[in-house]
């Protein structure tokens, strides 16, 4: 028994440690949650990382995990001690890790001011999961080694997005059951629900719509929130930490067409004052590429929710001639 609470309280104990925060230098702080005790990342390496950026008040900047993303990229030359490079070196392939890194210090060795975003913050903070570190053999050459990265990361996005290909499904089952909602399926494979027809015309080729919108993804954040990825309303994207300025809000102008082919299909349901709720599978929407600039991923699932305020009826295009085959 007593044996038992021995190495209890020395696992305990351990665990405390491990998770003590400690100075670096260059003003970095740091705290290893968890390390499997391999070989420390180099300078060269390339390195497969998760992370959560947050500014001094908590909030998330960024976050792999949001995105389904995690980055790639190769650990180069530190330019001064305790920088994003340095700090890299203190961890191993599988290791867990919230390091801070001092924004005073990086202004003054990169002799560039603070970004006006971190003006009143003195860390930038990164918690990480070192997923895979790619590592020079001993004696190969560059080429060679470029050569054997660039295979295995290819091929490790691919199953990336074969897995994301095959969650897609369930994503969409997912949202709509988190979401209570009674959808109807077009036969393309659109999902909508219309919460207001508007008057009996409907928009065509040719025309012009005037709507409100607010577009989501269906995989929640850190937050347990569905994110936008884009609106038009001002307030909505104030609220969702979205908000650009000089861009224009309210009422927006689209021609019928122009949009992603799930959006083109679901405002060709409604006419004027109407408005309706569209969930869109990735192949009506941004499909095996995304949108990752916004936030959409690879296989990613969308939603709008569209209000259309006009209908200004135009001249339908001539038919396209037929694409020529190519030559083989």
């Amino acid at each position: 028994m007593k044996k038992g609470i021995i190495v209890l309280l020395a696992a305990t104990l351990g665990l405390a440690a491990c998770n003590k925060e400690k100075k670096g230098a260059g003003g970095l702080l740091y705290t290893i949650h968890d390390s499997e005790g391999k070989e420390k990342i180099k300078e060269g390496d390339i390195v497969k990382m998760n992370f959560i950026q947050k500014n001094d008040k908590d909030s998330v900047l960024g976050s792999t995990y949001d995105m389904e993303n995690p980055q790639v990229f190769p650990v180069q030359k530190k330019m001064y001690a305790g920088d994003m490079n340095d700090v890299l070196t203190m961890f191993g392939e599988g290791d867990s890790a919230t390091f801070k890194v001092n924004l005073d210090t990086m202004a003054f060795y990169s002799k560039q001011p603070k970004p006006e975003q971190f003006k009143n913050d003195k860390y930038l903070t990164f918690t990480v999961k070192i997923e895979k570190v790619f590592a020079k053999k001993a004696g190969e050459a560059d080429s060679t080694f470029n050569k054997r990265a660039g295979e295995f990361f290819q091929a490790d996005f691919k199953a990336n997005a074969d897995k994301k290909k095959n969650a897609e499904e369930g994503k969409l089952k997912s949202y709509i059951a988190d979401n209570n909602l009674k959808t109807t399926t077009s036969a393309s494979g659109l999902q909508y629900i219309i919460k207001a027809p508007g008057n009996a015309e409907r928009a065509a080729l040719g025309d012009t719509v005037t709507l409100n919108y607010t577009g989501r993804v269906t995989k929640k954040n850190s937050k347990g929130k569905y994110p936008i990825f884009d609106t038009s309303d001002e307030k909505t994207a104030k609220e969702e930490g979205k908000f650009q300025a000089g861009r224009p809000y309210g009422p927006t102008k689209m021609a019928i067409g122009s949009t992603i082919p799930g959006f083109t299909e679901a405002i060709q349901l409604i006419g004027k004052g109407g408005k309706i709720m569209a969930i869109i599978p990735s192949k009506l929407g941004y499909g095996e590429q995304g949108a990752p600039q916004v936030g959409i991923m690879p296989y990613s699932p969308i939603v709008f929710e569209i209000e259309i305020t006009d209908i200004k009826k135009g001249t339908a295009p001539a038919p396209s001639a037929p694409a020529m085959p190519a030559v083989q």
